[in-house]
């Protein structure tokens, strides 16, 4: 009964793993665009500036790798967003390096791109060291899903209009 009680009082996690994915994918592009807005008040304007705050992020969670570290590693396209082929423990952990350093620049009020590249970088290797703590997978060692967020939205429109 406690069991079934738990079961209702926590719908996540009766999600499939698919699931769980796009819902995590979906609080990841909302918290990036803040996140973006965030960092272009701080002086990172140009596509390669945010490349380069990005890459901060990265590198600290994921041990030194850069995104195209990360797409090689992990036998991604040119071109293929990381973010959408990530399994749904390292959304989860991506989403925490996002907010966590988004938080940590407005208390502090980083005010320059070299600060703001610091504080990620800074946050995404705290994130990564939280996970070795509690005996985690490395997100550079997690492996990629068969599909792509795009491809589970288009299946999950798909069962919408069948539905209707």
């Amino acid at each position: 009964m406690q069991t079934r009680q738990q079961e209702l009082a926590d719908p996540y996690n009766q999600l499939t793993e698919d699931e769980k994915r796009l819902f995590i994918r979906g609080d990841v592009k909302q918290k990036n665009m803040l996140f973006a807005g965030a960092a272009h008040k701080a002086g990172i304007i140009t596509n390669k500036e945010y490349a380069i705050f990005q890459d901060a992020g990265y590198r600290g969670l994921y041990g030194g790798l850069t995104a195209k570290d990360i797409v090689d590693r992990k036998g991604l396209l040119e071109g293929q967003e990381i973010l959408d082929w990530m399994g749904g423990t390292e959304l989860a952990a991506n989403l925490f390096r996002i907010t966590q350093t988004e938080e940590k620049m407005r208390k502090e009020r980083t005010n320059t791109p070299e600060k703001e590249n610091a504080a990620h970088y800074e946050i995404g290797t705290i994130v990564r060291e939280a996970i070795e703590k509690a005996g985690g997978t490395m997100p550079e060692n997690l492996p990629i899903s068969d599909k792509s967020i795009q491809e589970l939205e288009s299946e999950q429109r798909k069962q919408i209009k069948k539905k209707d």
